[in-house]
């Protein structure tokens, strides 16, 4: 063989080398991973979970828009674990779920408690999967603050107010309610809790008088939850991730995609959450409206 063929040669078995590997590797995925299209690392659904009491919205609604954007995530399973929180927070990750829905498929899978704004944000999805014995429901607004007047009496604490109207101190914990005070709470109770009632009948279809008939702040078993409407199956999260796929027509294995954390995101979580408790103190003596379930702080155990 003369020398000015041998680099001919040499490309020619390099080239059926790199063929036959490529061909190699396309057999062995098609092999495992069945066709192409049922590959997970091509099917992608976005996970967002939501834990604890809803005291702002920005974390969780960002993420709906990352994964909203995102033509890899073929569809956003929210994993609930709330008992509800402050009404704006709540109204605004609602507000997003439904902006979301109008692009990309959502379910919402409800853990061991998804009650009260923790079923409010449930219900904007395109359906809810819970558990038999999640607690779920209370359809309801609630509002709490301290009377501390009678013990800052007994220690010889007064405490003078100047104000620009009659009701600019409503719910102070330094003076007891009027009857007209009294009233004006049940007003703007009764309204937040409308907004409420109107949420949940747009998000489940539901007739709005059939929301008002259990929107006294009663819980629900997931179980009962279903027979009246307000859940569509019963089952855990991984039946949720099943019914994301069956929603977008996926069939075989899929990746699932939570939040990045990196280490600064870690400790600015950290620091918000501790901010968060240390607020929480002190918003104790401030009168504040809330879809938030007054009862227990995690569902009941059996034992």
């Amino acid at each position: 063989m003369t020398k000015s063929k041998r680099p001919i040669l040499t490309v020619l078995i390099i080239l059926a080398v790199i063929a036959l590997l490529l061909g190699s590797s396309i057999f062995f995925v098609l092999k495992m991973g069945g066709p192409s299209t049922d590959l997970a690392f091509l099917n992608k659904i976005g996970v967002i979970p939501i834990d604890g009491p809803i005291v702002e919205s920005q974390p969780i609604t960002s993420q709906l828009i990352k994964f909203r954007k995102d033509k890899k995530i073929k569809a956003i399973v929210l994993r609930i674990n709330s008992p509800g929180g402050a009404v704006g927070p709540t109204q605004e990750i609602y507000r997003e779920i439904r902006k979301t829905v109008a692009q990309k498929k959502v379910v919402a899978s409800l853990g061991a408690v998804a009650a009260s704004g923790g079923y409010y944000i449930a219900s904007a999805a395109d359906r809810v999967v819970a558990n038999p014995g999640t607690i779920t429901g209370s359809i309801g607004v609630i509002m709490e603050f301290l009377r501390l007047d009678e013990m800052m009496d007994k220690i010889g604490v007064k405490f003078e107010v100047l104000k620009s109207g009659e009701f600019k101190d409503i719910g102070s914990p330094h003076r007891p309610l009027t009857t007209r005070d009294r009233e004006i709470i049940d007003s703007l109770i009764a309204d937040i809790q409308g907004q409420f009632v109107a949420a949940v009948a747009t998000g489940r279809g539901l007739p709005l008088e059939k929301v008002k008939e259990i929107a006294d702040g009663r819980v629900f078993s997931g179980a009962r939850a279903k027979e009246l409407d307000l859940v569509d199956d019963l089952g855990n999260f991984e039946d949720a991730v099943d019914a994301a796929k069956a929603l977008v027509g996926i069939k075989g294995d899929v990746t699932l995609v939570y939040p990045r954390k990196n280490r600064m995101e870690i400790w600015k979580s950290l620091i918000r959450n501790t901010t968060r408790s240390i607020t929480r103190l002190f918003q104790n003596i401030q009168p504040r409206f809330e879809y938030r379930w007054g009862g227990m702080a995690t569902s009941p155990t059996m034992r």
